[in-house]
């Protein structure tokens, strides 16, 4: 029997998406989007986070674009989905959630990981809901979110990058093939957690 691991926190990035103007003269009209259920009872807030990574690797990066989910306020949101075996965090991660008259800041001040493989060698699940605002690939080219998101639709990518910045909904890591024995944590983001109110 298996059980997965999940560990859930919210969180998402903002990717601009070139939108491919349609060629077949007479195509139908678009039905709209299907709103697709995260897993009860995960259900995002309406309040995104802003997330900063100062140096990342993702590792098998695949990306779904036009994506609509619904918020915990009831509200649906269309945006990316974005699905990778393992995110390590090379340097510094800070994410910033401002709600309800106050503030949530996680703050990894040097390396943490998202996902990577079990003690058992199978790989885990990280999926992320949102937009990608800024990315810089291998310290040679910026605001390459729309090359992302097109190749990303294709074949899976690895790829370092520094100056992240995205608006995140909602982020996923869970240990799919973990055995009830298991005590393997997908989750790996040593740092701290505060609360501030005006």
């Amino acid at each position: 029997m298996r059980r997965a691991l999940a560990v859930a926190a919210v969180l998402l990035v903002a990717v601009a998406t070139a939108v491919v103007p349609d060629r077949t003269g007479n195509a139908a009209p678009r039905a709209a989007a299907e709103v697709v259920p995260l897993g009860v009872p995960f259900l995002p807030s309406p309040y995104p986070l802003d997330v900063r990574i100062d140096s990342l690797v993702a590792v098998s990066l695949t990306v779904q674009v036009g994506v609509t989910i619904r918020l915990s306020d009831g509200t649906e949101v269309t945006t990316n989905k974005y699905t990778f075996t393992k995110l390590r965090i090379s340097k510094h991660m800070n994410v910033t959630q401002r709600a309800d008259g106050h503030t949530l800041t996680i703050d990894v001040p040097n390396e943490g990981r998202l996902g990577g493989y079990d003690s058992a060698g199978k790989a885990e699940t990280t999926v992320m809901w949102g937009t990608i605002d800024n990315i810089c690939v291998l310290l040679i080219a910026c605001h390459v979110q729309e090359l992302l998101n097109f190749f990303g639709q294709i074949i899976p990518l690895t790829s370092g990058a520094t100056s992240f910045r995205g608006t995140i909904y909602a982020i996923r890591t869970t240990d799919d093939h973990a055995a009830l024995s298991s005590t393997d944590n997908p989750v790996h983001l040593p740092g701290t957690i505060t609360v501030t109110s005006p």
